[in-house]
């Protein structure tokens, strides 16, 4: 699920120079206008879950990630059982036969049980996005590990379904979608198989970066699309289905056409679509004090490309609502004996932060963090959660402290930083004024409340914090320091 951008590191010989005299600088006051309202939020900041081994019930992280999961009381929160581990994705691994057939979820319900128990059957989105490989044409049959806990990255075979009329892909989804919302199903022999799940799905995801996992078109996805949509409206006519979940959104082609109802069949009511997100360092040789430039640097690139990609939506279906659901730093993919350092977690939590408040100022419904567990040989710099100890890190605290200081019907109101690697923001909430605070750089900024401003305290994550919650501090005069890469919410009285 996974790609790479590269941008040039305009000015990084001058930014390095720079730095020890930016930390020196006299604090710059931040403005705040509270009565001139520039947005209206409708973002929700939220995460991914990814099913893999360590979310297991006999893994030693896996009350610590799933108790970290229930008490961050999230919405929107993304479910993927994903292709590498086949067992935990695939409900039916083999073809059935004449006389047999092989449906069997030993390895799929205990951790959809956990996610729905941990997510309370808070608006969850569902993507059991794997297709069996069996249904598609490949030049020989694909053979998998035994071992439920090996990953298998070469599952992902072919990018032709062997049925072109796509019933057998659909029976196979309706059959899926049964299972976990009436009860059971009957497969193709007839035979009854007894769940006793009535979960409720308010979001089905069509799929997982097509683009990549199966290399094919955006003309045969949405035929696959519309397909699927159409089986399974018959069999939970209120849930609601997003499209595309696209690794590499920079091919406006995908969008012009999925987003365009004239190619889509009749009875397809366009809903939701959804994207993704990865900052890259350039190189392996990059020290972690560099990483700021790129991350920020890719950050902002994207950030263009949503707002074109919101131009196309608005054009052609302006009903449709966005979730940007894979949001992270990569990397590498198998990261085994890759030494991450403490501050690296921090950097990604700020990028997010950063991401998720642009987000909230283009539109965006939806800013997912990826992912909730990763470890070596499963994105390991992606997690977060401590693959050893079931500790979150910095990345999940920042998620938290966002989660609950801001939301949809937040009001942004005009803000100026004034400190130059200090990003600001006001808002008005529900729960009173909040400011807040995003250190761009690795080394600590200072900032002046305005006078008129007085604050009841700042709740912050930075370096100092760990894999501990939010430090929360009363705040003495009007002056802020912010630690390297620190995210920080100031409570506000005027």
């Amino acid at each position: 699920m996974k790609k790479r951008y590269f941008s040039e590191l305009a000015g990084f010989a001058l930014a390095i120079v720079l730095l020890p005299i930016f930390s020196r600088v006299t604090a710059q006051k931040l403005t705040v206008d509270w009565d001139q309202v520039i947005k209206v939020s409708k973002t929700t900041p939220t995460l991914q879950v990814v099913v893999n081994p360590m979310l297991l019930q006999n893994s030693p992280i896996h009350e610590g990630s799933f108790k970290a999961l229930s008490e961050l009381k999230a919405d929107y929160v993304r479910f993927v059982p994903w292709f590498p581990y086949p067992h935990m994705a695939v409900a039916e691994l083999k073809a059935p036969t004449a006389t047999e057939t092989f449906w069997d979820f030993t390895h799929i319900d205990p951790i959809v049980e956990d996610f729905m128990k941990a997510t309370n059957e808070q608006s969850v989105v569902m993507n059991f996005s794997t297709i069996p490989v069996w249904m598609f044409k490949t030049q020989k049959p694909v053979v998998i590990p035994e071992d439920p806990n090996q990953v298998f990255w070469n599952y992902n075979e072919g990018k032709e379904l062997r049925d072109s009329t796509f019933k057998e892909l659909t029976d196979y989804y309706v059959r899926l979608l049964s299972w976990y919302t009436k009860g059971g199903f009957t497969d193709e022999l007839g035979k009854f198989h007894k769940s006793g799940y009535h979960y409720k799905f308010p979001y089905w995801e069509v799929l997982n970066e097509p683009d990549l996992e199966h290399n094919i078109s955006p003309e045969y996805y949405t035929k696959i699309y519309d397909a699927i949509v159409l089986a399974l409206k018959e069999v939970a006519p209120e849930t609601i289905f997003i499209g595309m979940s696209l690794a590499l959104e920079h091919n406006p082609v995908w969008f012009e056409y999925f987003l365009n109802p004239k190619n889509h069949k009749s009875g397809v009511t366009l809903e939701g679509i959804s994207y993704h997100f990865y900052g890259t360092p350039e190189n392996s040789r990059q020290p972690v004090n560099v990483y700021q430039y790129s991350f920020f640097n890719q950050a902002n690139a994207f950030l263009d490309r949503v707002r074109y990609i919101e131009s196309i939506r608005k054009r052609l279906s302006p009903q449709v609502f966005t979730m940007i659901n894979e949001i992270g730093n990569i990397l590498s993919r198998d990261g085994v004996n890759e030494e991450i350092p403490d501050a690296y977690w921090n950097l990604s939590g700020a990028m997010y932060a950063y991401l998720f408040l642009e987000l909230t100022k283009t539109g965006i419904e939806v800013a997912g963090e990826s992912q909730l567990v990763g470890y070596p040989t499963q994105f390991p710099s992606v997690s977060m959660v401590n693959w050893v100890n079931g500790k979150p890190n910095a990345r999940f605290w920042v998620l938290k402290l966002l989660r609950e200081n801001f939301g949809e019907g937040d009001q942004l109101v005009s803000t100026q930083s004034g400190v130059q690697g200090v990003v600001a923001q006001g808002f008005k909430t529900s729960k009173g004024h909040r400011i807040l605070l995003i250190n761009k750089e690795d080394h600590p900024l200072r900032i002046e409340l305005p006078l008129n401003i007085t604050s009841t305290g700042m709740s912050y994550v930075d370096v100092s914090t760990g894999e501990n919650p939010p430090e929360k501090v009363k705040l003495n005069d009007n002056a802020i320091e912010l630690s390297g890469y620190s995210v920080a919410v100031v409570e506000c009285n005027r």
